[in-house]
């Protein structure tokens, strides 16, 4: 059930975004070339209990300014938002600051700023001896930095990058009431918190509502492949009211069986220096299984793996919007083709089973034993 239609060009008239035309702009940037277009746009969700709402899928910048280049950024952009595709994750971090820098110059007559929901993270540091900076003026000045290479004068959620021991908690998270207060961020998360420093956070940030800005998000690892977030987070984040949104969706890329069989695709993860050891722990026996049965699921229903793997984790519960790092367009478009796929319940209840983590004590419920 192909998403994509290629036609032979475009432009813009009035004020009409883009993508509402049903067909591709081509403005010269970054070169001309006919593009595809997906027709279904994405529905929007809340993003945990607040009133912002993105698209249910986002698009990841983790590699712009170092594996992907400007030409492939602006293919990525513009693919995805003529999806209808409005979150878009990145971090002072990704790419020592290149990533937010390319982000901004591509909002800069490319894709309106008004349509894209900006969501940043500050607080992991280059430092060998303390990998997170949690201290309310670290963060602030960081804040001020994404700010300046985005070009812009807020971030739509504003996430701390990780859990900072070192920090007392209320000074961490003063530093997002001050954020949303000046208007430097409207909404605010948290990314990397486990099950008790959520819930902590989120409490905190809800016992007093006037003066303190509601958590509205936390990142962390979700797939079939990594469901170890079930355990504490997602109840954490389901009873204090914060949005899910899982990165590496598709469990670093194996989900979607790129390496059955010890295959190494030269472009992929796996066969680059600096990536190999990012996938390896999904490459034994137990993600094999998981991967054939997603295989064969994908093959009775007449779609790709990738689409079973990313609709089983978008659709789960407490889940807002999984967040997908592409290489090229092409690999975007496929991803974004997701939207019109719903998994039907049988299929659901078979990769919950071939996938279930064991979770045993205190997490069983010994009541009914």
């Amino acid at each position: 059930m192909p998403l994509a239609v290629f036609v032979p060009g475009g432009h813009r008239t009035g004020s009409l975004p883009a993508r509402c035309l049903g067909k591709s702009v081509v403005r010269g940037y970054p070169h001309r070339q006919v593009r595809p277009v997906i027709s279904a746009f994405m529905e929007q969700r809340h993003l945990g209990r607040t009133g912002l709402r993105v698209s249910r899928i986002g698009l990841g910048t983790l590699t712009w300014g170092r594996d992907t280049d400007e030409h492939d950024a602006a293919d990525l952009l513009r693919t995805f938002w003529e999806a209808g595709g409005n979150l878009v994750d990145t971090a002072d971090v990704y790419g020592d600051g290149e990533a937010e820098y390319l982000l901004g110059q591509l909002m800069d007559g490319l894709v309106p700023r008004r349509d894209l929901v900006i969501s940043t993270k500050a607080g992991s540091v280059a430092d060998p001896d303390r990998r997170v900076d949690g201290s309310r003026g670290h963060l602030l000045s960081a804040l001020d930095a994404s700010l300046a290479r985005l070009g812009t004068d807020h971030v739509d959620v504003w996430h701390l990058h990780s859990y900072d021991p070192a920090t007392p908690l209320e000074e961490t998270l003063q530093a997002l009431d001050i954020a949303v207060a000046s208007g430097r961020a409207r909404y605010a998360g948290v990314a990397g918190f486990c099950g008790w420093q959520l819930a902590r956070a989120a409490t905190w940030q809800l016992a007093a509502p006037g003066s303190r800005a509601r958590l509205a998000s936390t990142q962390m690892e979700y797939s079939l492949l990594q469901r170890g977030v079930e355990r504490e987070v997602l109840p954490a984040a389901l009873d204090t009211g914060v949005g899910l949104l899982p990165s590496s969706p598709l469990g670093r890329g194996v989900l979607t069986g790129k390496y059955r069989g010890d295959a190494v695709p030269p472009d992929s993860r796996r066969a680059s220096g600096h990536m190999a050891a990012f996938v390896e722990p999904y490459l034994d026996d137990t993600a094999s299984r998981i991967v054939d049965a997603v295989t064969t699921a994908a093959d009775g229903l007449a779609v790709t793996a990738l689409q079973v793997a990313l609709a089983w984790v978008r659709d789960r519960p407490g889940v807002t919007a999984p967040v997908v790092g592409a290489r090229n367009a092409q690999q975007l478009t496929a991803a974004l083709s997701v939207e019109a796929l719903t998994l039907p319940d049988e299929i659901c209840r078979a990769l919950d089973d071939v996938s279930a983590p064991v979770h045993r004590y205190p997490d069983h419920d010994w009541s009914t034993l």
